[in-house]
């Protein structure tokens, strides 16, 4: 398997059967022209309507490429971000789909829309969107429980009860599976202290063969590698990505 990071949550898998194009946003390493021409299966999955996880210019590839299959979260036609007839399948939540190379499973998000776990060739695949432990930076030592004004989404935040959705989520996830092959999952230093929190939980509860970084544009690559601290404690190994186009072999 050949992993490819593209841009923010952004990945190519290639396996020796298909492809896989996860949250396609940007693709500055001209990553995505050379897989549309490979003869392979190409599936591409977008997690939400949120446009760092969806681009319409997906849609333009079938111009290119007659064997693809667009797996879309229902968020995306509820909000009118696409037409139904764009997609081949439509998941949200607890939806599966299948077919003679993967098995798709749409898992929760305490964000928008889902998460992924992918079986293909015996193997594991999860990609979290934009599931994550986002309110991690208020989980202080003194914090008492109760609501929390966040001037960043203008809103209070209850962020124990944030949490507790997120790990409700880890939970149902681990109904499936309890190990995964290769995790994708955000390491976004926005969040402030404590932003690997989110990360360090997903870890506790899974065993992971490679944990991949993402969602981490906007605070810089070398922000990601502070979860490998982390992992390297499990001996889980790390993908320390240092630019846009970068691959690594599973």
């Amino acid at each position: 398997m050949k992993l490819t990071y593209l841009f923010h949550s952004g990945f190519a898998l290639e396996t020796d059967r298909c492809i896989l194009v996860f949250d396609y946003w940007m693709d500055p390493a001209h990553v995505v022209p050379r897989l549309l021409k490979s003869d392979k299966p190409m599936y591409v999955f977008s997690s939400h309507f949120h446009e760092d996880h969806f681009n319409r210019d997906i849609f333009s590839w079938k111009a290119e490429k007659s064997n693809i299959r667009y797996i879309l979260s229902k968020d995306i036609l509820k909000r009118r971000r696409a037409r139904k007839e764009e997609a081949d399948v439509w998941l949200a939540k607890g939806g599966t789909w299948q077919d003679e190379c993967l098995h798709v499973t749409a898992t929760g998000s305490n964000d928008s829309g889902v998460s992924w776990v992918i079986e293909t060739d015996g193997r594991f695949v999860f990609h979290a969107g934009d599931l994550n432990n986002w309110y991690a930076r208020f989980l202080t030592d003194d914090y008492q429980g109760g609501l929390i004004h966040s001037p960043e989404f203008g809103t209070d935040i209850d962020p124990e009860k944030e949490e507790k959705l997120f790990l409700g989520e880890l939970k149902d996830i681990r109904k499936l599976t309890d190990r995964f092959d290769i995790a994708m999952f955000p390491v976004d230093g926005r969040i402030g202290n404590g932003y690997t929190r989110g990360g360090r939980q997903f870890i506790e509860r899974f065993q992971v063969g490679l944990f991949v970084p993402m969602h981490f544009v906007a605070s810089g690559f070398e922000s990601a590698t502070r979860m490998k601290e982390f992992t390297d404690a499990r001996n889980i190994p790390f993908w320390s990505i240092d630019k846009e186009g970068a691959s690594m072999e599973y």
